[in-house]
């Protein structure tokens, strides 16, 4: 998977070639190559090998060994946040090996362009079909907001504890699986085959299912982090982009920002977005809450003609953003900026 992420770029002069075996390294010159990265892989799968004292011993005499050939170490998070690895709670419970890299090395993370690749990858020829219109005429929608959450992360919460409070999502669509007791989806809005008192806990959270975006309105997307040391998007934002749906961001602050500087537009011509230049995190959340009550008292008191009018307005934008995330060239441009951050590390170190 890495190295069709890489194999993306489109960065002048600049060839990679890669082998994912150690033991391999000897059909390669090796001092042919202007620079050379030696990946360790740090997903939370490898927690089989937690107390291995023998996987220590091997990683050090390879990594060693790779050294002295003028290797650079790359610690590869791409599935996660600087904040996730900061706090470890992508962890959750597992035992993950305690790397120790005793000489200059980079951390990658997944930032903007890791789930915009693999969301792409997934999704891209698939025959997905939404339909928020009917003959033409954007039709009769049930209910106000599409708000998915899993994992009970503290910022999430607090923002599901507050629209609840205000019944911001009594005609809604939302889930909280994690939280105690658990709120799960109806069956008729569940991806296919797959039962909701068992949703699975990993393998399922990139696939898209077209009705529950049909039926409401708006997605509320809940994000990993809420935090202002950067932006992580994950497939929570992407799937409503290709869904063609409006959407409000709980995440990081100036979230909407970075979307619009990598080429997407978001909804600020059409309600207030100002939450997202909110950086003191409960005070973004109350923006959040307040626009929420304001979207559903124009859905209660104009009835569904309200949002006919938007998704007429809209059109064009949902229609280019959804273009721009299945651009390859525009996708190119995110992963070019992060190998360029892997080669400016070679270079100074």
């Amino acid at each position: 998977m890495i190295e069709r992420f890489i194999d993306y770029h489109s960065l002048n002069d600049q060839t990679f070639e890669y082998t994912g075996e150690y033991y391999t390294l000897h059909n390669y010159d090796i001092d042919s190559y202007d620079r050379r990265f030696a990946m360790i892989d740090m997903r939370f799968h490898n927690d089989r090998l937690a107390g291995n004292s023998n996987y220590h011993k091997d990683l050090q005499s390879r990594m060693s060994l790779l050294h002295q050939q003028g290797f650079k170490f790359i610690l590869s998070y791409p599935w996660e946040s600087q904040e996730n690895i900061r706090t470890e709670t992508f962890m959750e419970g597992r035992k993950i090996p305690k790397v120790q890299v005793p000489y200059e090395h980079f951390t990658w993370t997944g930032g903007v362009s890791w789930f915009w690749f693999y969301m792409y990858n997934k999704h891209l020829g698939q025959r997905l079909k939404f339909s928020h219109d009917h003959n033409g005429s954007y039709w009769y929608k049930k209910h106000d907001f599409l708000y998915l959450n899993k994992g009970a992360r503290s910022h999430r919460v607090k923002l599901y504890e507050q629209l609840l409070a205000k019944g911001l999502l009594e005609n809604s669509i939302h889930t909280f699986i994690e939280r105690n007791p658990p709120k799960r989806l109806d069956k008729k809005y569940e991806l296919p085959g797959i039962d909701p008192k068992n949703y699975p806990r990993w393998g399922k959270d990139q696939d898209i299912y077209e009705l529950p975006y049909e039926d409401t309105v708006f997605n509320i997307v809940s994000e990993t982090n809420d935090v202002d040391c950067e932006v992580f998007m994950t497939e929570k934002i992407w799937k409503p982009i290709i869904a063609q749906q409006p959407f409000v961001v709980h995440g990081n602050h100036l979230y909407l920002q970075k979307l619009r500087e990598m080429g997407f537009k978001t909804f600020n011509n059409y309600f207030d977005e100002s939450y997202d230049l909110e950086k003191d995190i409960d005070k973004r959340i109350t923006k959040i809450v307040s626009l929420c009550e304001h979207l559903k008292s124009k859905c209660d008191q104009q009835g569904n003609q309200q949002w006919r009018d938007l998704y007429l307005q809209t059109k064009a934008l949902r229609q280019h953003n959804h273009d721009v995330f299945f651009n390859p060239q525009k996708l190119s441009i995110e992963i070019n900026k992060t190998l360029e951050l892997f080669l400016e590390f070679a270079d100074r170190s």
